[in-house]
């Protein structure tokens, strides 16, 4: 039996990496590709999980670096369903940097992908729904309808 719906909080994630010299450049900044990187690996855990499927990347909204990261920081992604359509799913990704020395933790970055579930021949396959439970969700949930409304019009 097939899932039609599924819940938010069961294809979450939330990643942690600690920087090191290999993600940074000469100042001690980790480069943002690094992160880039890191948020798309996060955004294909959830929409992978939430359709027990391969998925692949269709687009990523603006990206925004709010502040640096830094080698030997610990590098926090979380990242959770937004939006499920046909075919298609918007995942959000908030990056978070802590200064394990100092505890002190920030907000580095957002973002917003686009993935599509991929059936076995590689093509566009149906994805379940989600069930947005809490105001949040359903806060992102109407954000993302909003966006989605977007994107679609700019392509034409």
């Amino acid at each position: 039996m097939e899932i039609k719906v599924k819940k938010v909080s069961q294809s979450s994630v939330v990643l942690a990496q600690i920087m090191l010299p290999a993600d940074t450049n000469p100042a001690g900044n980790v480069h943002g590709g690094i992160i880039m990187k890191l948020i798309d690996n996060a955004a294909y855990v959830v929409a992978s999980r939430h359709t027990g499927r391969n998925t692949v990347t269709v687009s990523i909204d603006r990206l925004d670096f709010h502040c640096p990261v830094f080698l030997g920081n610990l590098v926090t992604l979380k990242a959770s369903m937004n939006r499920a359509g046909k075919t298609s799913m918007e995942v959000g990704v908030k990056v978070e940097a802590e200064d394990l020395m100092t505890g002190e933790v920030r907000h580095t970055a957002s973002a917003y992908l686009t993935f599509v579930a991929l059936d076995a021949d590689g093509r566009p396959t149906l994805v379940p729904g989600i069930v947005a439970e809490t105001d949040e969700e359903k806060r992102r949930f109407a954000e993302a309808d909003k966006r989605y409304a977007i994107r679609k019009s700019s392509k034409k």
